[in-house]
Order: C-alpha cells, then structure tokens, then sequence
C-alpha cells in the first residue's frame, strides 16, 4: 500500500468517520427524540380534543334535554307547541333547525328553522335527512326530557356537516319527539384552533370512518384512508389514547375516544416527513460537510504525500546505488525535519559502510584461522555427544530393567494381597505383610516412574499438566536417595495451583535434573537443604528449587546453559543437563531462571504459562 493510501486511511479513521459516525448516531437520537415528542403532543392535543368535542356536543344536548322537560308538550295549543319548538331552536347558535315527530317517526307540522318557514320549505331546505339521522325507537323505553345523539349527515342545502338530537317530549311509548339539526361549525373551528398553522391535521371521526369535521374543510364527510381505517379498526372503541405510525406515505397520528358520544373520535395525525425535515435536512448537510472535508483532506494529502515521495525516492536510489556497491554514493539533505534526519543517518550509513568493507577484507585473513579453531571444537564436541549416547544407552537400559522388575514384583504385591485377605488383622504376620504390600507398591511407583521418565519424544507433547504432581512424583523417584544423602528436604506447594501448559514426561526430566544438580551441589557443604516452591505470580506459575550448596560463581554464571558446560569436580556427566532443560521450558513458552553467588547456593526458578 503506497504512503498517501496509508494516510488516506490514517485520516478517515482518525477524524473523519468518527465525526461522522458520531454526528449520524447523534442526529439519529435527535431523529428519535422529536418523534417521541411528536408522539407525546399529538396523544396530549388528541385526549383535550376528544374532551373539548365530547363537552361541546353534551353541552347542545343537555340544553335541549332540560328545556324540553320545563313544557308541558301535551296540554299545550299549537301556538305553545310552536313557542316551545322554538325556545329549543334558540337554545344554542348550532341548532339549524327543530322539527316535532311523532312516535312513528313521521313530521308533525313544519320545522323551526328559520321564520315564516312551512312544511314544503323543510322538504326544499334538505332537512329530510334529519327525520331518518334521529334515533327515536331507542327513546321509546324512556321518559321526557331523554335525549339521543344521531348520526352525521351533510345538509343538502348548505352542504354543512349536521347531527341530529332526538329530545321525547312527554312519557310513554307513543309520545312525540322534538328533533334538532345541529351544525358542527363550532367543532369545524375549535379543530381549526386546535390545529393551527403547523402541519398537524385535526379530524373528528364516526363509527363508519367518515369524517364529520375537520381542520382542513376540504375533508368534511369523506372517508379516511383505507391504510387509516385499517390501522384504527382492531382498536375501535377502546378508552384511552392510541397511538399509530402508517406507512406510504410515513405518518404519525394519535386517536382518543370522544368521552359521552358513542362511535366518534378524534383524530390527530401530521406528515412524519414534514415533521422531521429540519432534522433529515441536518443530516444531509452533515454529509455534505464530511464530504467536503473528505475531498480538502485528500487533496492536502496529496500534496504533502507528493513532497514526502519526492524526498523518499531521493533516499531509494542511494539505497539502490548502495546495492550495486557504489558505497560513496550520499544523498542530499534538505530541510530539518525527520525526512532530513533519515538521510543523514543514510549517509552516515555509507561511510559505515564502507569502512565496514575495508574491515571485512581484513578479516577475510583471520577467518581461516578461525575456521581451523572451529573445526577442533567441533571434534570435541563430538566426543562428548558420544558420551551422551553412551548415556542414552544405559537409560534404555534401566526401561529394560523396569520392565523386568515391574513382573515379579506384580507377583509378589499379588500373592502379599492374598496372605492378607487370609489373615485377621490381629494375626501376628498381619503387619509384617501389610509393610511388605507397602514396599512392594512403593517399588511398583519408582519403576513406573523410571519408565515414565525414560520415555523421550522428538516433540513436545503440550497439554495442561499438575506442576504439583510432576513435582510430588519426581521426588518419588528421588526422595529416600536425598534423605539418605542427609538432606533436609522441604515442599511448600501451593495449594491452588493452576495447571501449567507442558509436557509432562519433559517436564518431570527438568525436575530430575534441578534436584540431581542440587544434590550434587551439596556433597561437601556443612548445611544441607532442598526447598521446593509453587506458586502463581501475575498470571504464570513459578517452580524454585533452592539448595544451600556451593554456589556458582560469577565468571561461569552466562556459561551454565551452554551444552557440554558442567561445573562438577569430577566430571560424571557431559553437562547436558542445564541446556536441555532450558530447551524444554523454552519450548512450552516458559523461562528458566537462575540466583547464585558462590558459597551461598543457588535458586533455580521455572515460570510457565497457564494452560
């Protein structure tokens, strides 16, 4: 990837994307918060609208209800009649019309609607549609003064939206009924107030999805949308607000039950795209702007990646020249920045380099010596790897004997077993066999060990091992030979130790080898101690074996690992010790550490991984 890529992609990740990701995610939670606040005004305009509508109506029914029942319809003239039709008509500005039904539902003399009017006017002036709005039969059952709601209607001479009130005028199933038209101008402006010059949308609805008045008077008796009527007809009649979003196109709308008249509701509902517009149109000049800052970044990172290459390439042909061995070659310097810096150091490089070369031909006279030198230390190093197969040997010798031992004594633990099965533990032989079943297994551990520990593999066999319990076998196989030796030995193994990352056969020959070097170390020296430690430390597991022998002394300490390096008075072993057991805690990805002083004995410690 070229360098302007890089920075490029440097840039966009450092600022550009965070700014724009940070700026989307915050107009996206603006986006989210003006719609619930949306949401939350139009459930408030819709719930006092509902209420502002429910009493405007009862209001015009209740005055007519309580007028009624202060005449005494059926003792009074037809001029009283007629007065008392017309104290209803003047009861509220709404009221268009009142015209006298009987129980039947059929005109009784003309309407009041206007004056001087007579019956063939009443049939002119559209107010049929009132007799068949009303809903007399539902009054039949009740008193005077009981009022009904009807239905909504469009007067056919105004083209006004209407409803009629059925008020019966007396007791009884054949009494008369006094019906009024009442015109919804006062709803069709209190929706108008409501609404106001925003964007909202304001419309009182029926039980057949009609809408009887309306903020925009365009609306008055048509229906609602098909995708409005289906969203608001499983949750028809409910009490309460519900709110909705519909979709093609995305709006908002909210719908409250007009408390007091059955099958009317209120209907609050503003354009989602309108609505959010200011906050859309943000985020569209959020991406302009990260657009444009993109293109001035590119371009600024253009013209500084263009100087930057020019300087570069200056320094890769000196590189390229350097290659074919033109040593003298040296690259101008320009400026004081870091480019200037790098050749510099380029140049410095050459003459080093050249130096270097002079260096190199003088060198070429004591390489042969040197090789010679080699070689003999190569020869003796061979000598001792065949000492070390000589080893080999005797180990796949004591497998041989393991196997051998490991037969008759199954033999003898097997036969013990079964003189104890035969004797009562009061027996006098009953302890003499138990101890000998007791070093029969003991035996039977030690040669399973020793095969265990003979066995060698080319790779590491990594899995999770118990570092306590490689520690606890080693000292098996080892322990009545260094309590003999008079060594005092002490174990202080932690006891929630985590399992360790290793091979275990590998892992038991280090310890072998630490606690072999450590008695060894101890021959000659007054105080004899052998401590074993676990323990985890910063998330790894620690192993010291810590002697109180003679120590190593500082001039040889860098050289114990080295192969064939051994530090014994008498030379028993071909020093392979130390370095294979750095191989192995290498390859299971630990350390092997080492604090000595010479006289003061020494602290091998082991740091492995967690499994």
């Amino acid at each position: 990837m070229r360098l302007y890529q890089q920075l490029i992609l440097f840039m966009l990740a450092a600022t550009v994307l965070p700014l724009a990701a940070v700026g989307f995610l915050l107009l996206s939670r603006a986006e989210a918060e003006v719609a619930s606040h949306i949401d939350e005004q139009q459930r408030a305009l819709a719930s006092a609208t509902a209420e502002a509508v429910g009493t405007n109506l009862m209001e015009v029914v209740n005055s007519l209800a309580r007028s009624a029942e202060l005449i005494d319809w059926e003792r009074a003239t037809p001029e009283e009649l007629r007065g008392g039709l017309a104290l209803l008509y003047g009861q509220s500005p709404t009221v268009s019309a009142v015209l006298e039904l009987d129980a039947l539902g059929q005109p009784l003399g003309a309407p009041v609607y206007q004056q001087g009017a007579g019956h063939p006017e009443f049939v002119e002036a559209g107010l049929e549609p009132l007799v068949h709005a009303v809903p007399v039969q539902s009054l039949r059952k009740g008193g005077k003064g009981q009022a009904a709601l009807g239905a909504a209607y469009r007067h056919a001479a105004s083209g006004q939206t209407a409803m009629g009130v059925a008020v019966k005028l007396a007791d009884g199933w054949d009494a008369p009924y006094a019906v009024a038209e009442v015109v919804l101008l006062d709803l069709e402006a209190l929706l108008e107030r409501r609404a106001g010059e925003g964007l909202t949308r304001l419309e009182v609805v029926d039980g057949e999805g009609r809408v009887l008045a309306s903020s925009l008077p365009e609306r008055h008796l048509k229906p609602l949308e098909p995708e409005l009527v289906g969203v608001l007809s499983p949750t028809r009649g409910q009490d309460g607000v519900r709110s909705f979003q519909v979709k093609n196109p995305a709006r908002r709308m909210s719908v409250a039950r007009v408390p007091g008249v059955l099958g009317l509701e209120v209907v609050v509902m503003v354009d989602e795209a309108l609505a959010l517009a200011p906050v859309r149109e943000l985020r569209r000049t959020v991406l302009v702007s990260v657009a444009c800052a993109l293109g001035v970044l590119l371009a600024l990172g253009g013209l500084f990646t263009r100087r930057i290459n020019h300087r570069l390439a200056a320094v890769m042909r000196g590189a390229e020249a350097y290659g074919r061995g033109e040593l003298e070659r040296r690259v101008q310097v320009e400026g004081q920045d870091e480019l200037s810096e790098l050749a510099s150091t380029f140049n410095r490089m050459g003459e080093e380099l050249e130096a270097a070369r002079g260096r190199m031909l003088r060198w070429n006279d004591d390489l042969r010596t040197r090789v010679d030198e080699a070689t003999a230390d190569l020869r003796a190093a061979q000598a001792q790897l065949v000492e070390a197969q000589k080893l080999a040997a005797v180990g796949q010798l004591g497998a041989g004997v393991a196997h051998e031992i490991n037969n008759p004594l199954a033999g003898i633990l097997g036969n013990v077993q079964l003189l104890l099965l035969d004797r009562a533990s009061d027996d006098t032989d009953f302890e003499t066999l138990r101890k000998i079943e007791q070093s029969a297994k003991r035996c039977k551990d030690i040669t399973q060990n020793l095969l265990r520990f003979s066995q060698q593999r080319e790779r590491p066999d990594l899995r999770p091992v118990d570092l306590n319990s490689v520690v606890r076998d080693a000292l098996d196989l080892t322990e009545h030979q260094t309590r003999g030796e008079g060594i005092d030995l002490v174990m202080e193994l932690s006891p929630e130790m985590p399992r360790v990352k290793a091979d275990p056969g590998h892992l038991s020959q280090v310890v072998l080898a630490l606690l072999s070097n450590a008695r060894t170390a101890m021959i000659k020296t007054p105080v004899k101690r052998l401590a074993l430690r676990t323990a985890e430390r910063d998330g790894m597991c620690i192993l010291e074996v810590e002697d109180t022998g003679r120590g190593i002394a500082e001039n040889i300490r860098p050289r114990i690992f080295e192969p064939f390096f051994t530090t014994k008075d008498v030379w028993s072993n071909v020093g392979l010790g130390l370095s294979v057991a750095w191989r192995i805690i290498t390859e299971a990805g630990g350390t092997l550490e080492v604090r000595s002083e010479a006289g003061q004995g020494a602290r091998f410690t082991i740091v492995l991984p967690r499994a």
